[in-house]
């Protein structure tokens, strides 16, 4: 998919995807959060981004942090529930890499599955690029 300016945006198959446009990664009974690259692709330019500390136990759809762009702030959002295990310090310094590579090198916060069921009402790749070309 391509977004108005040509650049591609991907929805790699192995990852699951929530409507607040955040990112699922499943390793064993931890997951990895971050936002995909449409919603790094609609902020533009990331300036900044706020995590919280690790050993924070979150809910799902609980506000878990905040990033800031050249066009906006927005909130981000726990896909599931679960206690935030590491926090990429790298973004503190380096928000950029949200842009650059958001599924690698710009993740968020690794966390420890609370219920794993909920992975279970995440999107698949194809279902979330049907809900981003809306």
């Amino acid at each position: 998919m391509a977004d108005t300016a040509g650049k591609t945006l991907l929805y790699p198959e192995d990852l699951k995807y929530v409507k607040s446009h955040e990112y699922i990664r499943v390793e064993g009974d931890s997951v990895v959060i971050g936002v995909t690259s449409f919603a790094a692709d609609q902020l533009g330019d990331v300036t900044y981004v706020e995590l919280p500390k690790v050993g924070a136990n979150f809910k799902k759809e609980d506000k878990f942090g905040v990033i800031e762009s050249v066009k906006s702030v927005s909130d981000l959002y726990m896909p599931v529930s679960g206690l935030v295990t590491a926090v990429n310090d790298r973004l503190s310094s380096e928000p950029e890499l949200v842009n650059l590579d958001c599924y690698t090198e710009g993740w968020m916060i690794k966390v420890t599955l609370a219920n794993p069921s909920e992975l279970e009402a995440a999107l698949s790749a194809e279902q979330y690029k049907q809900l981003a070309s809306e």
